[in-house]
């Protein structure tokens, strides 16, 4: 059987780059993704037209019950999803003094608790699945050296970092791994309005990320070849440091 992986934030950006390439090598896909319809099916379709299998799934990370009854549903039409990427996120940056009470609370509760809401439901399918797994977490740049005007997206990402390490001592013996990928700057909408022409100054490769090279680095991991890699933090970002 095809094994069946899951993208949040699957309809656009990085993380539709992710599932056109997790398709390509051979999984069906389904995308999750909280708006943007015309943008989700469209990242279907070229699925598809390249021979790939997927479905949409729509939900929001940040809302718990939406996401047990969402991924409540697909566990029981399909059984256990193989391997999950955790890639929806939002940015709202100010600097600190500045910083919204509602703000903070909307980047933490998508970022970092959307890794609990999504994943609770689905570790233990997965264990008793038996067939061990994958899962991917997107963190950043930011939450590894952090960043101003960003302390909330920072923290986000920081604490995916110490959910990851920690979980993936949890599951090694299940032979699911579990790694964080933390992208710098990436040609998404994500960082429209950012100075692009001082930070790329910034970045040794002096250029910007692309979504299909974040992409490939989460294909590896979750191939064969990435079997005996877990708990790990990878960085694409032009060696920005």
């Amino acid at each position: 059987m095809t094994r069946r992986v899951l993208v949040t934030g699957g309809g656009r950006g990085i993380g539709a780059a992710i599932g056109e390439r997790l398709a390509a090598s051979g999984f069906r896909v389904t995308l999750a993704y909280r708006a943007r319809d015309e943008a989700a099916r469209e990242t279907l379709t070229r699925i598809e037209n390249a021979g790939g299998e997927g479905e949409l799934l729509r939900f929001d990370v940040a809302d718990r019950a939406a996401c047990e009854v969402a991924l409540g549903s697909a566990l029981e039409e399909a059984g256990a999803f193989w391997g999950v990427v955790c890639g929806a996120g939002v940015r709202a940056d100010a600097a600190f003094p500045a910083l919204k009470p509602e703000d903070w609370d909307r980047v933490l509760r998508t970022n970092l608790d959307g890794f609990y809401n999504v994943l609770h439901p689905l570790v233990m399918p997965m264990v008793r699945a038996r067939e061990g797994g994958r899962i991917v977490a997107l963190s950043s740049a930011a939450g590894v050296m952090g960043n101003r005007g960003q302390v909330n997206y920072a923290a986000s990402k920081a604490g995916l970092l110490g959910a990851v390490k920690s979980l993936a001592q949890e599951l090694a013996k299940r032979a699911i791994t579990v790694n964080a990928v933390a992208p710098g700057l990436i040609e998404t909408d994500m960082i429209e309005g950012a100075p692009l022409e001082e930070l790329t100054r910034q970045i040794p490769m002096r250029r910007l990320g692309r979504p299909e090279e974040v992409a490939g680095v989460v294909a590896f991991l979750f191939s064969e070849d990435a079997a005996y890699v877990t708990g790990q933090t990878l960085s694409i970002n032009g060696g920005l440091y």
